[in-house]
């Protein structure tokens, strides 16, 4: 009778209303977590500002590449896999941690079993400055990497600096500000607050607690809104123009979905074998021997496929995409394979790059593909949108960040339903395929430290 009683009076203080004063005095009580909070915001701000400032500096070496290869057609033969070289040796040296695309980094860091002095070898401000100043260099050299990974990472070291300046009793732990700095990255580095939120929810971690939840958001908001106020509030590719789709656009589409999905998927699972796989053949043997001579034989592999592209493949890919979503359907006939191989080489080498900006230029090239296959030129956008949509979330298994992506980049508000299911039916057909890859790498990363920690 008392346990019903006293079920009773909780059930009364649960749906009972607040007191308006008490609540606001009570949450402006703490003045610590108050600081606390204004450091986060400061530091999410700053790390918009980073990766605005990233994303400057990655267009202005891509542009001077490009004019350097006009002017003179040999330079990439040379420079490319110099540049290769240099950067593996200068990450294999001095800044492990900042290889590859720089997410599976942020989620070893995230992992509750990495101490602080453990975390510092993934995520840290030297390691965003070094990936900074990689990443532009890479492209600098045209190679066909992408700088939104790279991005979560330079964000995340930023907003863990922050760790720095909070008050002993605040209750954000590190984890809140690395998924806030992860997420951050993504929303300034495409423009798309909303996209960044949902792939801090979606892959870097699959709940945030109460507590923080709102100032996590928060953060991700603001660094959005850096990245707005420099590149103004419009998509990335412009308004694609969709026509009121058939019943007979399902056919077209479905062969896009097919495509990006089963090719994402081979693609998702020939990088981790590359990466992970070990020393299984005799490749992977003289890469983890000789890794800056492997290196600068990728990179002249990488000049060989961009001259046969006719330059098509070299650099992140985003010239590539406007280009066909413009309605210039004149690419080479290879194009997918080129780039896929382009993109391919760039991650196996071993420069610090991510795979956003490739996958959708891979994806848009699949959807121009089918276009041109059943003859669809009026509604090539729409497909090229899907196969975007469907490629990158195949790699990355990560469908609704996927779908959100290319949608706030093209502003393809009118086709919301045909994006979704090009990436959940993609990623669908990815997973039968490969394991997520961002989550394999990490794995991979996180049991070679356990390994080095033990010996």
């Amino acid at each position: 009778m008392h346990f019903r009683a006293d079920m009773h009076h909780g059930d009364e203080a649960h749906h009972r209303q607040p007191d308006v004063l008490a609540a606001i005095r009570q949450d402006f009580a703490n003045s610590h977590e108050w600081f606390a909070r204004a450091i986060v915001l400061a530091f999410a701000a700053l790390a918009g500002a980073s990766v605005v400032g990233f994303t400057w500096l990655c267009e202005i070496a891509s542009r001077l590449f490009t004019t350097w290869r006009v002017d003179w057609p040999w330079l990439p033969f040379l420079l490319t896999p110099s540049i290769c070289a240099v950067l593996v040796w200068c990450t294999t040296r001095f800044f492990p941690g900042a290889s590859g695309s720089g997410i599976p980094q942020v989620m070893v860091a995230l992992n509750e079993t990495v101490d602080a002095t453990q975390r510092k070898r993934f995520v840290s401000l030297r390691l965003a400055v070094a990936k900074i100043a990689m990443c532009t260099t890479a492209l600098l050299g045209g190679l066909a990497i992408g700088r939104e990974g790279p991005s979560v990472q330079v964000a995340a070291g930023v907003m863990l600096h922050a760790r720095r300046w909070l008050p002993r009793k605040a209750s954000i732990g590190p984890q809140a500000l690395l998924v806030a700095g992860g997420a951050a990255g993504i929303a300034a580095a495409f423009n798309a607050p909303l996209a960044g939120i949902m792939f801090g929810i979606e892959e870097l971690t699959r709940r945030f607690e109460a507590r923080t939840s709102g100032l996590v958001i928060s953060a991700i908001v603001l660094a959005g809104l850096i990245a707005v106020s420099v590149f103004g509030n419009s998509t990335y590719f412009g308004v694609i123009y969709v026509p009121q789709l058939q019943a007979s656009f399902a056919g077209p589409a479905l062969l896009v979905v097919l495509g990006s999905g089963l090719l994402g998927g081979l693609f998702s699972r020939l990088l981790h074998a590359s990466l992970v796989g070990g020393q299984a053949d005799r490749f992977s043997r003289w890469r983890a021997s000789h890794p800056v001579v492997f290196a600068a034989a990728c990179g002249l592999a990488i000049a060989v496929v961009g001259w046969a592209s006719g330059g098509s493949t070299f650099g992140s890919g985003y010239s590539s995409t406007r280009h066909l979503l413009e309605g210039h359907p004149d690419m080479p006939v290879l194009y997918v394979t080129l780039r896929l191989v382009a993109t391919w080489l760039a991650l196996w080498s071993g420069v610090p790059g991510g795979l956003f900006a490739p996958s959708l230029a891979i994806g848009a090239g699949i959807g121009a593909d089918v276009a041109l296959l059943v003859g669809w030129d009026a509604q090539a956008p729409a497909l090229i949108a899907l196969g975007m949509a469907g490629f990158l979330a195949a790699v990355t298994q990560a469908p609704i960040t996927a779908f959100i992506i290319v949608m706030e980049m093209v502003d393809g508000h009118a086709m919301v339903l045909s994006l979704m299911a090009a990436a959940l039916g993609a990623s669908l057909l990815a997973r039968w395929l490969a394991a997520p890859l961002y989550g394999a790498l990490a794995a991979a990363q996180l049991a070679k430290l356990k390994a080095s920690s033990r010996a």
